[in-house]
């Protein structure tokens, strides 16, 4: 019985480190440059480097995001379709680079994100093993919300500041949020709040 279960855990341990992540694999898509110049390929992102790999009639290049301006993916791990932009956006007080975000949803309000692989530290207990802990790398999303005058804002996930980047229509927002269950830090409650703002 106790081989069994260390098989298990050990079943489990070999699935969470071979999971794969979107941003480790090469996807089918295409580029458009900053000088207008589409480019259909394999591409492979890497946003905290702000860097798009291209594989393209057998030849692999490299892109920074001063030199893309918009690409977009069939991504193979979540089997669906995803935009990005090449953006300026402040990073030290008054400097801007571009930055690679994704578009979540597009509108008068739109919401931006930003994907990152972290390290995660994990607490387990087993009564054959006993307690412990470990690390799995999981994704993390920052979110932005842009206007449309382009500004774009950093948004923490809190609800208390997402009313004030929607203080136009903040109490309809409140009750939306409310009556709805919804949790102001998830990519799909986002979203339909963000189309909800945008529709009233």
């Amino acid at each position: 019985m106790r081989y069994l279960f260390g098989l298990i855990c050990l079943l489990a341990i070999l699935s969470v480190s071979a999971q794969r992540f979107s941003s480790e694999v090469f996807h089918d898509g295409f580029l458009v440059t900053t000088d207008k110049d589409t480019i259909k390929g394999d591409l492979k992102y890497d946003l905290d480097a702000n860097i798009l790999t291209v594989v393209h009639r057998g030849k692999t290049k490299s892109f920074s995001s001063h030199k893309v301006f918009y690409f977009e993916i069939f991504d193979k791990i979540v089997n669906n379709y995803r935009q990005f932009y090449s953006i300026p956006y402040t990073v030290n007080f008054d400097y801007k680079i571009p930055v690679f975000f994704e578009l979540v949803y597009e509108g008068e309000m739109s919401l931006l994100a930003r994907e990152h692989l972290v390290s995660q530290t994990v607490n387990s207990s087993s009564a054959y093993w006993g307690g412990g802990t470990g690390t799995q790398i999981v994704i993390k999303y920052t979110y932005y919300f842009m206007d449309d005058n382009g500004k774009i804002t950093y948004f923490n996930g809190k609800r208390k500041d997402l009313l004030s980047f929607m203080s136009k229509k903040q109490s309809e927002v409140k009750k939306f949020i409310k009556d709805n269950k919804l949790d102001t830090d998830e990519m799909a409650d986002l979203v339909r709040i963000t189309a909800f703002y945008n529709s009233i």
